[in-house]
């Protein structure tokens, strides 16, 4: 059996094997093809052919569709990286400093700011780092893939070719994630120009220059997915060694049923709540439970995964004043913060490894660098960037 790599399928999936100039031919025209279908949705031909002017197929784009971190990347790490005592400080100074649009959009819509200020944290740290990929390039190449995915990403390029053509947006600020989100929340095209809002009074929605605009616009968002005012998103538990119940985020029950169960909340107090809950095991029975209710639903209703929502709660929670997760991670080498992740990255490039710049992001050359540390160390050459390998590199073993 012949093994491809990602971007072997990648390349296969677009038919960019082709010789270079039968694969432009071949994506020039699919562009004809979605012009075309731009024209006829009323989208301006000049807009399309502005926001397009220059753009080719970007493989890696379809390379960067198999690597999602919040379904591969095991839970402690994917927290470890993205609710940690930077994210923390940070979130308590935007606090204070945006204290009046938080407040505003918490009362127009009724969702807690720190829910609101959590997800600005985890989509882009506070709007620091807004994604690399320009969005007309991301989105055409999806759209002129094999991917099964296309239909849905031509939808999100017609949704593009609409913001820019009403004059919400220019194209020349539209980067963001591979996928086509973009702004300081990271919304999808489709779901900009549903649920995006003015939140600054200027007449336009934007949020990639406004803040407020972003902020209230992640509020009605929360809101919409059915953020219930004055409730709170879950809270962790502590479960019998007796338990054998159900669990999910969808199978809910009353806070009675988790009760006789002998469930309590973790600090051994009685559990509350008077609506429907479901028991959220991330890592299974021997790791942190959460009871959860229905403002995670709202909160998972942004990107759909566990992982994801459990890092804007308990940011959520640690913006409260609250305290972190306290049940131990069923792991023996456990995920690293942004900090420790530069410093591992320093500490490679010490040892003489090319692995790029210190940027906290583990990518392949840091990984393989890794790897070769845990095998002269005599551990699992799995390029794993935990605790392990740091403790190993810190000793200078």
């Amino acid at each position: 059996m012949t093994m491809r790599t990602p971007l072997l399928s990648s390349l296969l999936a677009f038919g960019l094997l082709l010789p270079p100039a039968g694969a432009q031919a071949q994506f020039s025209a699919c562009l004809a093809e979605l012009k075309a279908s731009a024209v006829a949705q009323g989208i301006r031909a000049q807009t399309f052919e502005r926001t397009m002017a220059g753009v080719e197929a970007d493989p890696k784009v379809l390379e960067a569709m198999d690597i999602q971190p919040e379904f591969k990347t095991p839970i402690w790490d994917y927290l470890a990286g993205l609710v940690d005592q930077d994210k923390i400080k940070d979130g308590l100074a935007r606090l204070k400093t945006y204290a009046a649009p938080l407040a505003a959009a918490e009362s127009k819509y009724g969702v807690d700011r720190h829910a609101i200020l959590a997800v600005w944290g985890v989509e882009t740290d506070y709007g620091n780092n807004f994604g690399k990929w320009p969005l007309p390039q991301s989105l055409s190449t999806i759209s002129c893939s094999q991917s099964k995915r296309r239909d849905y990403f031509r939808g999100e390029l017609m949704s593009l070719l609409k913001i820019v053509d009403r004059g919400d947006l220019d194209p020349q600020v539209l980067k963001g994630s591979w996928a086509g989100a973009f702004g300081h929340t990271q919304f999808m095209p489709t779901t900009y120009l549903k649920l995006a809002v003015d939140g600054d009074g200027d007449g336009r929605r934007d949020l990639v220059g406004s803040i407020p605009d972003a902020l209230h616009s992640t509020a009605n968002y929360l809101a919409k997915g059915g953020w219930v005012t004055g409730d709170v998103w879950g809270y962790e538990v502590k479960l019998p060694n007796s338990n054998a119940g159900p669990s999910g985020r969808t199978d809910r029950r009353a806070v009675s049923f988790w009760s006789e169960r002998g469930i309590k909340k973790i600090d051994g107090t009685a559990l509350t709540g008077t609506k429907p809950a479901g028991l959220l095991l991330p890592a299974g029975a021997q790791g942190p439970a959460f009871l959860v209710f229905k403002n995670y639903d709202a909160i998972f209703s942004y990107n759909g995964a566990d992982s994801y929502a459990l890092a804007i709660s308990i940011l959520s929670d640690h913006l409260r004043g609250k305290s972190g997760i306290q049940t131990p991670w069923p792991t023996d080498d456990l995920g690293l913060s942004r900090a420790e992740r530069k410093e591992l990255q320093s500490l490679l490039i010490a040892r003489g490894f090319e692995i790029g710049a210190v940027d906290g992001a583990i990518g392949n050359r840091t990984r393989e660098a890794i790897a070769l540390v845990q095998g002269q160390a005599g551990l699992e050459p799995d390029g794993h960037a935990g605790q392990k390998i740091l403790r190993v590199l810190r000793q200078g073993n």
